[in-house]
């Protein structure tokens, strides 16, 4: 099954059975596989067909599964959506992932922050402050950085498929913050294949004049769902690529902790 929410079938002693069969068929959907029919419900968690069929009306019902009358198939409905654009909204992500930005932010001095998407920019939702300080006058939190300056912003247009990134930035007029801004599409079209090809993005004074940003990708699923970005004055980041294995960590902790995969035991 695909999403790590769903790696433990069995119901825990002193929780409901039927309301986490219910999560069970929610969470089993993801981009491998987007519907369900009774008969598949019944033969992956080893129920009976009516069984099945219960849970997946009860689903429906409440909006959270929309039937197709034609071949009898269950998608996720629009009241999924609306409990995922609460979670963005709630701040329960940034309290999700603020442990792992403190601990590398601890470790490499450096803010530290995540980001994701937000039309033609990507917005930042958690950052703990480095030891010099905060790196504006204003807070992190919030900060929309445009899809062509800077590495928060390119560490994840890079991984964004390049059919959809080009429409993206079709004939879009692309400010310059300072002049190490990149604002040539073509340009920018072959620091994204670099990026995809490193696996980061390193860049210097494109968006904050005399900031130096480090930043992976984080995926979900293989999909990418936004930037892990570290943050400082240029002097302290001669050489970032000591600082890639800490962020690379940090970034597979965001994912276990989005995916509700299970931990694995860190290699020391």
């Amino acid at each position: 099954m695909g999403s790590g929410f769903a790696a433990d079938r069995d119901t825990p002693r002193g929780l409901l059975q039927t309301a986490d069969r219910a999560l069970l068929v929610l969470l089993g959907l993801d981009r491998h596989r987007t519907d369900w029919g009774v008969t598949e419900v019944a033969e992956e968690f080893g129920w009976d067909k009516s069984v099945a069929q219960r849970v997946l009306a009860t689903l429906a019902h409440r909006g959270f599964l929309v039937a197709d009358p034609d071949t009898r198939r269950y998608r996720v409905g629009p009241a999924a959506l609306h409990l995922g654009r609460t979670w963005e909204r709630s701040g329960s992500l940034r309290m999700l992932v603020r442990p792992v930005l403190a601990e590398l932010s601890g470790l490499t001095g450096d803010t530290a922050l995540l980001s994701v998407p937000d039309g033609f920019h990507i917005r930042c939702v958690a950052a703990v402050d480095g030891e010099e300080g905060p790196l504006r006058y204003y807070p992190l939190v919030g900060e929309l950085y445009p899809a062509h300056a800077g590495a928060t912003a390119q560490a994840y247009f890079a991984f964004v498929p390049e059919d959809r990134r080009r429409r993206l930035f079709r004939d879009r007029p692309m400010a310059r913050f300072t002049g190490r801004t990149l604002t040539d599409p073509d340009a920018l079209e072959r620091r994204f294949h670099r990026v995809r090809e490193l696996g980061y993005a390193f860049t210097i004074g494109e968006y904050d004049a005399h900031v130096a940003t480090l930043a992976v990708p984080v995926h979900l699923h293989g999909e990418p769902y936004g930037s892990l970005s570290l943050g400082g004055p240029e002097a302290r980041f001669e050489a970032p690529g000591d600082r890639l294995p800490r962020i690379r960590r940090a970034a597979e902790q965001v994912e276990r902790l989005l995916t509700g995969a299970r931990r694995h035991r860190e290699e020391p």
